[in-house]
């Protein structure tokens, strides 16, 4: 009888142990949440709608979504005060801030005050690599210097005799958008192309965004009629790609790539694109769609982009890190074999990843992206 007793006490207590351990791990997975900051509807819309499929995969309780404002340059102290609160909400443990523009290095800071711990991701900064690196875990951004020779090699495969750079003075005291803008002129040089520094409206200036995109379809059939249709355009500005688009492809010109390389960025608004329900996310569809409205108007060819939504991987990419990183897949916040993993896993291709190096200091924390071209 004592054996019996003794035995179902150990079985009652393995039970009951068994319970306990149950409950401590749901409570470790479920006590967990990443904040997001990303543009409006406006500014960039794939961003937005990366930050709400991230919702959509792990749920509004473990998922916050806020906007820095259009007007971030004048607004700076939203944005801070958006971060801030993120940081401050309960079981916190990572912020992306994609795109992190000007005012999220004061952002970071305020967080680190709040919550010490945080994994905080960067991407597409708005400031200058030694600020932004030096706060944040990790940087994602396009490999923007690589940029300044492969644009100028796929607007030359296209044809373009000239090239036309529109940027405004705030995006040309970034230091790798400037430093872009001299490779783009030297190539352009090297391979006989004619190059355009033309400026623009300010989306963030008085006129505000309608306006500066008013500029651009006014201005770049200007461009056209005064160097011809095999004039390739590129604009530093997100808010610009849909009007810059449309007047290109109106106008018979070339377009080497969006600011931000993606099929997703400034196409479907600009070509009058509608995407049903079932194919939102569907790339190929979407390229398909592009290439049909090319062929139409006697444009293939003229127009490419990257074949990923770099932005939109950052966001979703970068939350699938963050959410392994929680749960402890991996000890330390920067693991690059585990973003390329993470990047290589949501484009389907091998992605080029490379550190910046920067007047002789290294940044091992800032992670350039480079893709080949799409053509449509």
């Amino acid at each position: 009888m004592l054996k019996k007793i003794v035995t179902l006490l150990l079985i009652s207590t393995l039970v009951i142990g068994l319970f306990a351990g149950c409950g401590d791990s749901a409570t470790a997975t479920d006590d967990w949440k990443i904040g997001i900051l990303t543009g409006t509807v406006s500014q960039n819309e794939e961003e937005y709608r990366a930050a709400q499929a991230v919702i959509e995969k792990y749920g509004k309780e473990h998922v916050i979504v806020m906007t820095y404002p259009d007007k971030f340059m004048d607004e700076q102290e939203t944005t801070i005060a958006n971060v801030a609160s993120m940081a401050a909400e309960e079981n916190m443990k990572a912020l992306l801030l994609i795109q992190a523009v000007p005012g999220s290095s004061a952002a970071i800071d305020k967080a680190r005050e709040i919550n010490p711990d945080l994994l905080i991701i960067a991407g597409v900064p708005g400031e200058n690599p030694q600020d932004i690196a030096s706060r944040a875990d990790i940087v994602f951004t396009l490999d923007e210097l690589t940029m300044g020779r492969t644009m100028v090699e796929q607007a030359q495969k296209q044809g373009a005799e000239v090239f036309v750079h529109y940027s405004f003075p705030r995006h040309m005291s970034y230091a790798l958008l400037s430093a872009r803008r001299d490779l783009l002129q030297e190539n352009c040089e090297a391979l006989g192309i004619e190059f355009v520094d033309a400026t623009a409206l300010d989306p963030t200036g008085d006129a505000g965004l309608s306006g500066a995109q008013q500029f651009i379809l006014e201005d770049t059939p200007r461009m056209i009629e005064k160097y011809g249709k095999d004039t390739a355009f590129f604009s530093t500005n997100c808010g610009l790609q849909i009007p810059l688009i449309k007047s290109v492809f109106e106008g018979g010109a070339i377009y080497p790539q969006p600011c931000c390389p993606s099929p997703y960025h400034g196409f479907p608004s600009a070509l009058g694109i509608e995407i049903p329900e079932d194919k939102q996310g569907d790339i190929d569809f979407l390229v398909g769609e592009i290439s049909t409205k090319m062929a139409n108007s006697d444009m293939t060819g003229r127009m490419s982009t990257w074949p990923v939504p770099c932005s939109m991987m950052f966001i979703e990419a970068g939350a699938d890190y963050a959410k392994a990183y929680i749960d402890g897949d991996f000890e330390e916040k920067l693991n690059v074999d585990k973003v390329k993993e993470y990047f290589n896993a949501y484009a389907g291709v091998d992605i080029e990843v490379n550190v910046l190096e920067e007047d002789g200091v290294t940044y091992d924390n800032y992670l350039m992206v480079l893709l080949g071209y799409l053509d449509f």
